[in-house]
């Protein structure tokens, strides 16, 4: 079972219990209003029958007593022409009786009895108190019987009626009339209940539709299209569509990383299957028949060595590079800076004495970094600035605010903005400065750095040079480095 429908029939029975309840209240109250209406009435009647009627009543017997014996009930036109008296056919039945509960006098003389009065009753008037009676003889009729006390002793009872069937075809009109009301409501308010829940439950639809239009074609750059208030459906278009931003940029993550994984397979593929051809061909020459000359063959085993230190530098940086990567939230210590650089420094002049490399960073500098990891990418930035500049190279830092910004300057052939933008991606080796690396440095030395919580950069100028500059938090307590 839909919303929709859910919504639509919980309304319609709230609504039916509301209509049900209202009815029945309105129901009751208008009952409870004509009765007390009609008592009312037959209550002004009978002081006015009382009052004009019984004195003529008690005067009229020849002898006076609880009990009045006359063989046919008197005439009222007979006792009295007041016209109290002479309308009471258009309005109430009227009997007096005795003690007893025997007739004594009548409209016409048309009656043979009073109206029946229950036991209780009897007793309730033998006390002096007035009973109400509902009767039927014929239609449904309501009593006031009222006791006429002398001498405290009941002496005559007065029966003011009123028939109740105009009373109950009120009722009756009214309780049909609720009925076809309500039903007429509840069609009406299923109707609207319908249109409404349709209304109100149409951005989750959408929802819904944007949700299996994503799952089918893929696009989480799709957004529900909702402009409607800020209410619950509205927190939940607006949720909807942030979860969408965040898949969008996750998926984006994702396919770019699967992206880069295919291009490192095909770029190993690419480096190691030249180093592999030219081994599988050298073994090939070395196995003919005849031998190839001594001198040839000492060219193939030397190629050979090349070919293999080749492989071994390349799976070598490989694993610097898979090291970089899978190595997160390194711990962090100052390191003393200058002591470092200076040790880097050292390193580097033992395979290039002939380059100079000029060191200028205060004593007192501290980075918040690892050790070994920012050792590791000075060594490949200072490497990779050798290689590519013919004139001396430039180790300067300093502290900007709570940072330490490092920076490695060469004087080479610089960088064009379109080599910059790839210059950090695994296996790029930009034309001016191809060589016999593998365009894996500078991307281990990124990873590593990141991994440090710091920044790198470059910047480059063809014919002036290349600078690539670090950022590293400074270390807040200088006295414990390293």
């Amino acid at each position: 079972m839909s919303i929709r429908v859910r919504f639509t029939l919980v309304y319609n029975l709230i609504l039916l219990a509301t209509l049900t309840v209202f009815s029945v209240a309105l129901y009751n109250i208008q009952a409870i209003n004509t009765l007390r209406t009609l008592k009312s009435a037959l209550t002004k009647s009978s002081d006015e029958v009382a009052i004009n009627l019984i004195p003529l009543v008690l005067l009229y017997p020849p002898s006076l007593g609880p009990n009045l014996q006359e063989s046919d009930p008197r005439l009222f036109e007979n006792l009295s022409n007041a016209l109290e008296i002479k309308s009471l056919r258009e309005r109430e039945i009227v009997r007096v009786l005795d003690a007893s509960g025997n007739l004594v006098a009548a409209p016409f003389g048309l009656a043979d009895k009073g109206l029946p009065i229950s036991k209780e009753g009897m007793e309730q008037l033998q006390n002096g108190n007035a009973w109400w009676e509902t009767t039927n003889v014929g239609v449904n009729l309501l009593v006031l019987n009222r006791p006429i006390i002398v001498d405290n002793q009941l002496y005559m009872i007065l029966q003011v009626a009123r028939p109740l069937t105009e009373r109950e075809q009120s009722l009756h009109a009214l309780r049909n009339t609720l009925i076809t009301a309500d039903l007429v409501v509840l069609v009406l308010a299923s109707i609207i209940g319908w249109v409404l829940s349709g209304y109100l439950l149409r951005p989750i639809k959408r929802i819904t539709q944007t949700a299996q239009q994503i799952g089918n074609e893929q696009n989480f750059s799709r957004r529900v299209d909702y402009n409607g208030p800020n209410d619950e459906v509205g927190q939940l278009a607006k949720t909807f569509n942030t979860m969408l931003e965040q898949l969008e940029e996750a998926y984006k993550k994702v396919s770019g990383a699967l992206e880069m994984q295919r291009d490192f397979l095909a770029d190993v593929s690419h480096e190691l299957r030249t180093p592999l051809t030219t081994l599988r061909g050298n073994l090939g020459l070395l196995r003919h028949e005849p031998p190839i000359p001594e001198d040839e063959t000492a060219d193939i085993l030397n190629d050979m060595v090349d070919e293999t230190d080749r492989m071994i530098r390349l799976v070598n940086e490989l694993l610097e590079q898979a090291r970089a990567d899978s190595t997160k939230n390194m711990l962090l210590e100052p390191v003393n800076l200058k002591i470092l650089l200076q040790d880097v420094v050292r390193q580097v002049k033992l395979l290039s004495e002939d380059r100079q490399i000029s060191l200028g960073v205060p004593d007192d500098l501290n980075v918040m970094a690892t050790k070994d990891a920012l050792k590791q990418v000075m060594l490949i930035l200072v490497d990779n600035a050798i290689k590519h500049s013919q004139r001396d190279i430039v180790l300067e830092a300093q502290r900007v605010e709570d940072e330490v910004e490092i920076r490695v300057i060469d004087h080479g052939k610089g960088l064009s903005p379109e080599e910059l933008t790839h210059v950090f991606e695994r296996f790029y080796r930009a034309d001016r400065l191809s060589g016999n690396g593998f365009g894996l440095g500078l991307s281990i030395a990124k990873g590593l750095v990141e991994n440090m919580n710091g920044q790198i950069s470059m910047a480059s100028e063809i014919g002036v040079g290349t600078t690539v500059m670090l950022r590293f938090k400074a270390a807040e307590r200088e006295g414990e480095a390293t």
